[in-house]
């Protein structure tokens, strides 16, 4: 007969498994780019690309905060046996998404080019980055209601459906990539295509749990509810937050890259900024996959399974954490060298350098975002949402300018690292000050 730990683990070790593997997809919607964009664009794909991403990140987001924000909720009222309530969640989450569509759509269609000179585009990349910034923006339903539904599908208890979604919509962007760009020979316009395609390709994988019997979630008649919106808001600002916080780092690391190494700098910073997106996805899909079983035993109020999950969640990081650093220092010159198709040297140097120096801070970002995940699941918002800002622009902001300013670029290479620490600390402090009042 197993133990009630035995089966604590296996359950955990599911819904993590699944998360991370299904977060490691999506990162690839923009790493699959990366790859095919250096192969077929060379150094001035790479620049618009990474201009770009902070874009991608807000609307990914928002994505992400309504989805967390509302399955949670969700998954805590289901807990409670409360099933109608839950349902109301549910459709007040969607019909927000689309509206925040309308917006990220029009923002496409007519602004576009002001959007891009506001990133920093030159006269060298502005014509690459309007296209994937006005195409990107115009399949912004399908991101967001990808988003949405991959977080109530793994609530509803079918993580492994959200996986599925994950994995094959994010194979078919690398496959299309290489069709659009090589085949086609669409350029820019091609990644940004194959991109897009994607969720719409997840979609379709998880509308079959919407038709099962199994599904417990549903469309029902709703008027405007003011408190559902603040639950569903508050409970996934910190996925908000913490997405920002990796477009806001490329986007003011692009800043101060142009002025230090110009765009062959901001270049190398997009395979390290776009490479780091693999490693917080890994981290963000543990605090995931606990978020479901962490709501759900908050509901039924119990917490000695609450604190379980979150201790695995935490020596699962760290563990990873190991791992993730010692193949990116031992392979650091390879896997720069993948994504330098022109064999420029400055670029490689650049980039090696900041990769060894940028990934020490990865142990700390994945403490961080566990934790916020953590505080958010079990309904703690001020402090989770505080972590998440912390990292996402209090403290990294001004480190950035100062350290760059002071060490140049091992300064900036550093800003990470010292923020993701400073955060940690502080995030022991609300934990420990939360525990006690418990």
């Amino acid at each position: 007969m197993r133990t009630n730990k035995e089966n604590y683990l296996q359950e955990f070790i599911r819904y993590v498994t699944l998360n991370v593997l299904g977060m490691i997809g999506i990162s690839c919607y923009i790493l699959a780019d990366t790859f095919f964009i250096a192969q077929g664009l060379g150094s001035d794909g790479l620049t618009a690309l990474n201009l770009i991403i902070p874009v991608y990140n807000l609307m990914h987001g928002c994505g992400l905060m309504l989805g967390m924000g509302g399955a949670s909720r969700y998954s805590m009222l289901k807990g409670q046996g409360k099933s109608e309530k839950g349902n109301i969640v549910f459709t007040h989450t969607v019909v927000t998404a689309l509206v925040f569509a309308v917006f990220y759509m029009a923002a496409g269609g007519f602004f576009a080019e002001k959007i891009s000179l506001l990133l920093g585009a030159d006269e060298a990349v502005f014509g690459m980055c309007t296209t994937y910034l006005r195409t990107m923006l115009l399949f912004s339903p399908m991101f967001l209601l990808n988003d949405v539904f991959v977080c109530f599908v793994r609530n509803d208890g079918n993580p492994q459906l959200s996986m599925t979604a994950m994995l094959v919509s994010s194979l078919s962007n690398i496959v299309f990539d290489y069709i659009f760009i090589f085949i086609f020979g669409w350029g820019m316009f091609g990644a940004v295509f194959a991109t897009g395609s994607s969720p719409v390709i997840g979609l379709c994988i998880l509308s079959s749990h919407y038709f099962r019997k199994k599904n417990k979630f549903h469309f029902v008649k709703t008027g405007v509810e003011g408190k559902v919106l603040g639950c569903i808001f508050g409970g996934g600002l910190s996925s908000l937050i913490g997405e920002m916080s990796s477009g806001i780092v490329i986007l003011v690391f692009n800043m101060i890259m142009l002025k230090l190494q110009g765009n062959t700098g901001v270049a190398a910073y997009g395979v390290i900024a776009n490479l780091s997106l693999v490693m917080i996805a890994i981290y963000t899909g543990i605090g995931q996959g606990i978020q479901p079983l962490i709501s759900r035993y908050y509901g039924m109020k119990q917490q000695d399974k609450i604190k379980k999950m979150f201790r695995y969640g935490l020596v699962t990081v760290g563990i990873l954490s190991v791992l993730i650093y010692v193949g990116v220092f031992l392979q650091a010159e390879w896997i720069v060298g993948v994504f330098n198709s022109e064999a420029d040297s400055m670029l490689q140097t650049i980039a090696e350098k900041g990769l060894k120096l940028y990934f020490t801070g990865g142990i700390f970002a994945g403490f961080n975002i566990v934790l916020a995940i953590y505080f958010m699941a079990s309904d703690r918002i001020k402090p989770a949402n505080l972590l998440s800002a912390l990292r996402g622009f209090i403290l990294i902001i001004p480190l950035a300018f100062l350290m760059a300013e002071i060490w140049k670029m091992t300064g900036l290479w550093m800003t990470f690292p010292v923020t993701e620490f400073l955060t940690a600390v502080i995030g022991v402090f609300l934990f420990l000050k939360n525990r006690s009042r418990n």
